[in-house]
């Protein structure tokens, strides 16, 4: 079988052979391109997905954008304990420990997904009193419920499906995952085509439809996990999806900070949300649909965090701290780049692009002047990103939190209580193009020096 180019630059890692910075820069764009593939398809589907409701009108777009900060909690907490098994299973490939990898795995997706259903029956229960209780106007908070429900009830299904392509990604397969997650966003489409149009379940068929996009890609996910990975393969030979003591051990050592990291920054976009809901549909759509809108520019960004998140640690698993070093400063550099052309393309063309997700004249025109705002955040929220995915790689996650906590409760939501009152929702993202800048030189001045790499995880 031919061996890639991507599998011989990894197996200069693991084989402790020199590798060049050239090489490095190669290896990084190839681990990236597919993830950064997958995060446009998964974009184009989100504007689609957006445009969908949109065109529905303001009260339904608003619905979903009121509760979508919850939903970015719950999924926080299980990519939380995901990462707290991934990240051992990217260091026991760096050290050519595939057997003890592929145990790693099973264990991590039984973990995932018993915690994974006790957080949906967490969110079944509160899903009706939450629009309440985020300061939903009455005319949405019907909708907002049935959203959050549905989400809900399929969240153990994407969860473990995303734990999945997290493990083929640790292992250095990112096309695989990368297909999947581009025909999920295809399926979406289709299956939200269906439920809000066909079939006339507005809202509801929004969150239905991605439930059942995400169970086909969970079923294939783990069909291909199990028996056609050549990395990982757990549906043969032996093993246990029993958690062992030492796994579950280092899995808490990264998890728990995670946690608290999820806490941090989840419970910050709930008082977001708190802090923009008064202002009426029209800006809480326009906020919705500028998030969704600027998500365009985190394409390189998320694909280069998960390249960093590997390189990193397999470098530690194979011992090497200057290689995976070296990947921080390459993936970091090469994201600010990027991220920074994207960003300026956001500023020329923010009324076009608010305009492919809603028809609605204010919130183009709201939604437009807030992204100008955000555009210059671009490049520094692409170093923060990526450096956290550094960091992650290496296990060492609780210094990011403590950054995080500082940079958006007390940069963030300290300026959005001063400035939304007095200048409205471009108040609440003037909060936010300061604080992203503050968060990536935070986090520049983490990764200057050695004390990132130092985490260790018990064999």
């Amino acid at each position: 079988m031919e061996v890639s180019k991507k599998d011989i630059l990894l197996g200069l890692i693991r084989d402790q052979q020199p590798i060049t910075g050239r090489q490095q820069l190669q290896l990084s764009w190839l681990l990236a391109l597919p993830a950064i593939l997958a995060q446009i398809s998964s974009v184009l589907m989100q504007y689609i997905d957006a445009a969908m409701v949109g065109h529905l009108g303001a009260n339904p777009s608003a619905s979903i954008g009121l509760v979508s900060t919850s939903t970015w909690i719950f999924n926080g907490f299980f990519m939380a304990v995901m990462s707290g098994f991934s990240v051992q299973v990217a260091h026991r490939f760096g050290a050519k420990d595939f057997r003890n990898a592929r145990n790693v795995a099973r264990q991590g997706l039984l973990s995932v997904l018993l915690f994974s259903c006790a957080l949906a029956a967490i969110a079944v229960a509160i899903s009706g009193p939450l629009p309440h209780w985020l300061g939903g106007s009455e005319e949405i908070r019907a909708d907002a419920s049935d959203y959050f429900r549905i989400y809900s009830l399929f969240l153990p299904i994407g969860a473990v499906g995303y734990t999945a392509s997290a493990m083929l990604q640790a292992s250095g397969n990112m096309k695989v995952p990368s297909i999947l997650y581009i025909g999920m966003g295809v399926l979406d489409v289709i299956f939200n085509y269906l439920f809000i149009y066909r079939m006339d379940m507005g809202v509801a068929g929004a969150a239905l439809g991605t439930g059942v996009a995400e169970t086909i890609t969970t079923l294939i996910s783990l069909w291909y996990m199990a028996f056609r990975s050549g990395e990982l393969e757990i549906g043969r030979g032996k093993g246990s999806f029993r958690p062992q003591e030492h796994v579950l051990r280092n899995a808490m050592g990264i998890t728990g900070p995670l946690w608290l990291q999820n806490l941090v920054m989840r419970g910050a976009y709930v008082v977001s949300t708190l802090i923009v809901a008064p202002l009426g549909a029209v800006a809480i759509a326009a906020n919705t649909f500028a998030i969704t809108a600027e998500s365009f520019c985190y394409m390189p960004g998320y694909g280069l965090e998960e390249a960093a998140t590997t390189l990193v640690g397999q470098s530690l698993g194979a011992r090497r701290r200057d290689v995976a070093r070296s990947f921080a400063r390459i993936t970091i550099s090469m994201a600010a780049v990027m991220m920074t052309i994207l960003g300026v393309l956001m500023y020329l063309f923010a009324p076009q692009i608010m305009a492919l997700l809603t028809n609605d004249a204010e919130v183009i025109s709201l939604g437009a002047k807030v992204l100008r705002i955000e555009a210059f955040a671009e490049t520094m929220y692409a170093v923060s990103m990526v450096a956290y995915g550094a960091c992650v790689g290496a296990g060492d996650t609780m210094v990011p939190t403590a950054l995080n906590f500082c940079s958006m409760w007390v940069v963030r939501i300290g300026l959005a209580f001063l400035l939304t009152p007095k200048l409205g929702l471009v108040g609440y993202w003037i909060a936010m193009c300061v604080e992203l800048n503050v968060r990536g030189i935070l986090f520049l001045w983490h990764i200057r020096g050695d004390r990132w790499l130092k985490k260790i995880l018990t064999p």
